[in-house]
């Protein structure tokens, strides 16, 4: 996912000297390509994210599109008032990213698990909320950010996510994507956690279960007509996040389908108001907080059974 944001940011600053890169003591193989072709473009402000977020600001006032780069719990915690103030507040032209959502930072525990931004940032005002599933859906994130005149905030995987989009694939931004069309039951799905969900859903499938899965991308502007379509028709409502179920995409989904008066149970599939328990690879630590594939399965198929 690095390479692929990478990647795609390069293309950005080939194409529009107004690009730049701001990062936090960030120094891979990736990272040393932009350095290398745009030395003076590329800042590093080491551990200094509040400080890098407010000069980001002030780059975007002077006509610049910064692209802030860094581990997700420090970007949407430690500076999260710079964000608010400092971008949302001025609908700076600012896109940020946050890497290692959920639990990709798996060995070094809570500190750095990234599980309750997303009910923080969708509480901002004029902030446009990303959330890729992919290497393919991270790199149209990343264009349509820098052609959003806006803040932008890209909650950004980890590790090397499987590709679940062929050639064809096109993302609009605030539009769900239905990657399985069935009838029963619906699923919600959004970032890292969706291929786990595609797992689980064939699993269902060979129980009998027909499952509409949806993948919300976009958390702002969230896709509500979306949400109350594909849920006017079946049995059961579920939600997958690899975060808190607090006000995030299950809190959202829900706050949706009230307001519509949808009569449909929901269940939300995350963190039940608790901090993940572990340590190991991330793998390791989605099945220690019941968040693979198998247990997302056991999951529904209690539910509904």
């Amino acid at each position: 996912m690095q390479k692929a944001y990478i990647t795609a940011l390069y293309g950005l600053m080939l194409g529009d000297k107004r690009v730049c890169s701001l990062l936090s003591d960030s120094g891979t193989e990736y990272d040393a390509l932009i350095f290398r072709e745009f030395p003076n473009r590329c800042f590093n402000f080491g551990i200094a994210e509040e400080n890098k977020v407010a000069a980001a600001s002030g780059l975007a006032a002077f006509g610049k599109i910064p692209f802030v780069y860094t581990t997700g719990a420090f970007l949407a915690y430690r500076a999260y008032e710079f964000i608010r103030n400092d971008i949302c507040i001025q609908k700076s032209n600012v896109k940020l990213t946050g890497m290692g959502t959920g639990m990709g930072w798996s060995t070094l525990g809570p500190s750095h698990h990234t599980t309750e931004d997303i009910s923080a940032l969708r509480a901002l005002p004029n902030l446009t909320l990303f959330i890729p599933a992919s290497p393919m859906e991270l790199q149209a994130c990343v264009k349509a950010a820098y052609e959003i005149e806006g803040p932008v905030y890209i909650r950004m995987c980890m590790h090397d996510n499987d590709e679940i989009y062929d050639a064809g694939y096109t993302f609009v931004p605030g539009k769900n994507i239905v990657l399985a069309n069935g009838s029963e039951i619906v699923v919600f799905s959004t970032g890292s956690i969706v291929s786990e969900g595609l797992a689980a859903t064939k699993l269902l499938e060979e129980k009998g279960v027909s499952v509409r899965f949806v993948n919300v991308h976009t958390l702002k502007p969230l896709d509500k007509e979306n949400i109350i379509a594909v849920a006017k028709d079946v049995r059961h409502i579920f939600t997958l996040e690899e975060h808190t179920v607090l006000g995030g995409l299950g809190g959202a989904v829900a706050e949706v389908l009230a307001e519509a008066g949808l009569g449909v149970p929901v269940k939300r599939i995350g963190l039940n108001d608790c901090f993940a328990a572990g340590y190991g690879t991330q793998a390791e630590v989605k099945k220690m907080n019941g968040l693979d594939s198998a247990h997302i399965f056991n999951k529904i198929w209690e539910a509904i059974k």
